[in-house]
């Protein structure tokens, strides 16, 4: 009898202790000594938003997928708030496409040709006056923000919440619109 009090003294102790345990956040933006984001290692495990192909800001230029992560954490908060969480990190990885390979007939698919990544970060406390801030990888380890003039300026003006472009993500999408965080006029074609 003194066993069966025992152990479930000691199950009740251990189920006390993990209630207890701080919640894990996921992953967090992480910078070196002089400020530089450090590239995030493990995005693949995120959430997985979408992927653009051949989407550019200018006429021409080469047909590339745009495959978009976010930790779950964040992209959980979203789902209940309409709003990113402090901390929260974009991962935009840049594929090469190609339309001949295998059993490929028609259409495009994606190679193993890393062509870069970009990485948006809502850091109020690294970025006080913005908030948000963006970096571009390639092969580097880390990346110091990209001037303000760059991405920081078209997400101001052109995301649909916050400064993430929501209204390329389909399951997002419906989601801001009933929360209401979602900027209808961010959908206009110029």
């Amino acid at each position: 009898m003194k066993t069966v009090l025992y152990i479930a003294l000691m199950l009740t102790a251990c189920l006390a202790l993990l209630a207890l345990a701080p919640e894990k956040k996921g992953p967090t933006p992480q910078y070196d000594a002089k400020g530089a984001l450090m590239r995030p290692a493990d995005y693949r495990d995120w959430v997985f938003l979408s992927s653009g192909f051949g989407m550019s800001y200018s006429p021409g230029g080469h047909a590339m997928f745009t495959n978009v992560f976010v930790p779950r954490p964040a992209y959980e908060q979203f789902l209940s708030t309409g709003k990113w969480p402090e901390k929260t990190m974009f991962v935009v990885e840049e594929r090469d496409s190609s339309d001949k390979g295998s059993i490929v007939k028609a259409g495009h698919f994606q190679t193993e040709d890393l062509m870069g990544i970009g990485v948006e970060v809502k850091d109020s406390a690294q970025f006080p006056a913005d908030k948000w801030a963006y970096f571009g990888f390639r092969d580097n380890a880390t990346a110091k923000a990209n001037p303000k003039a760059a991405c920081w300026q078209c997400h101001e003006d052109h995301a649909a919440v916050e400064h993430s472009f929501v209204q390329f993500y389909p399951t997002l999408k419906p989601v801001a619109k009933k929360i209401g965080t979602y900027n209808e006029s961010r959908e206009k074609v110029d």
